[in-house]
């Protein structure tokens, strides 16, 4: 095969670390992962087998398709978007359990046999969900119901609503046979031990991704994009560069120009504002990123040359910042044209 002129690089230590500090904010509640999104860009099978070797023992995927390809691999997995009638067989077929959200999949999953699944119920964020009427109705009597949950819709903000959420599901308790109930995602577990119930369903602060200052300094950058560069040049000054030219040098430059743009999912917003690393040497984008390509100033690092790799600036909220995009789109906008590398 090969090699890549793209690489993630991928730091177990952190993400065993992030996960153990969660676990530990998480109380007397068990601390699962969302490893949706193929584990948010990061690679959903490598990121449970650590969690797994560190502890974890609830994952929660979106489909079942990505239920699918982690199979056989062992794990407890939940499937968050419920049970179609297209989904039947994968569901009914012991891989992943289903969570159930609306009462066509409580009647479905009763009419395929039943079995072990998740509920969500909805508190107030009129996404997916039961409703509270229909629990108290009696749609769930009788389901073998391992975790009845609901997801805050305002966690990453000091918002009344997230009270309330916590509130209504707590009136639920003992009203079915569920096990457990589940509110918290990263955010909700640095709300404090009133959010976290019995099990807690962190997302992003699993990579590096920090959704309230309580988890800066906690959580640790895992994700780390790395580029090769193809071609070096000098610009002259007046030169400019790149799609509108929307740099221009105002005295020579030493330019590289590295494999990485959109595509890849190093968004337009770094443009004139991303950053480029080798060893301490910061080495900013100019001009405008375009599909597949990006141009860094190398003034301070002048020895690089076609072939050599440079690290890009990705710790999330910084990135978040200087990109203009949600640090959930900085990781799941990664391209399948990495190669993902996992350090100890």
């Amino acid at each position: 095969m090969t090699d890549a002129p793209l690489r993630l690089r991928l730091d177990t230590a952190a993400l065993v670390a992030n996960w153990r500090a969660l676990d530990a904010l998480s109380g007397a509640a068990a601390c699962g992962a969302a490893i949706k999104a193929d584990g948010y860009g990061l690679g959903a099978a490598g990121v449970a087998e650590r969690l797994a070797g560190a502890g974890c023992r609830d994952f929660f995927v979106a489909s079942w398709g990505e239920a699918e390809r982690l199979a056989g691999l062992g794990f407890d997995i939940a499937v968050l978007h419920g049970v179609r009638a297209e989904d039947m067989a994968a569901a009914t077929s012991g891989i992943a359990r289903p969570v159930l959200n609306t009462a066509a999949h409580v009647a479905r999953w009763r009419a395929g046999g039943g079995g072990r699944c998740d509920v969500m119920v909805d508190t107030g964020m009129n996404r997916l969900g039961v409703s509270i009427a229909e629990v108290a109705s009696g749609l769930l009597d009788g389901l073998a119901i391992d975790t009845l949950m609901s997801h805050l819709a305002c966690a990453d903000e000091d918002s009344a609503m997230n009270a309330r959420q916590a509130a209504a599901l707590r009136g639920l308790g003992g009203r079915t046979a569920a096990r457990r109930l589940s509110l918290a995602n990263s955010a909700g577990i640095a709300l404090g031990a009133d959010y976290a119930f019995d099990l807690t369903r962190p997302g992003l602060a699993l990579y590096g991704g920090v959704p309230r200052g309580e988890l800066a300094g906690v959580v640790g950058q895992v994700v780390t994009p790395e580029a090769q560069i193809l071609q070096r040049r000098t610009l002259q000054a007046g030169d400019s560069i790149g799609y509108n030219a929307q740099f221009t040098a105002a005295a020579p430059l030493e330019v590289a120009i590295l494999n990485i743009g959109y595509a890849d999912g190093y968004w337009r917003g770094f443009s004139n504002a991303g950053t480029a690393r080798a060893g301490a040497a910061a080495l900013p984008v100019i001009g405008r990123v375009s599909m597949d390509l990006t141009a860094i100033s190398v003034a301070a690092a002048p020895e690089l040359g076609e072939g050599d790799w440079v690290a890009l600036d990705y710790a999330l909220p910084a990135a978040a910042a200087a990109s203009g995009m949600s640090q959930y789109e900085l990781l799941t906008g990664l391209g399948q044209r990495f190669e993902r590398r996992w350090t100890a």
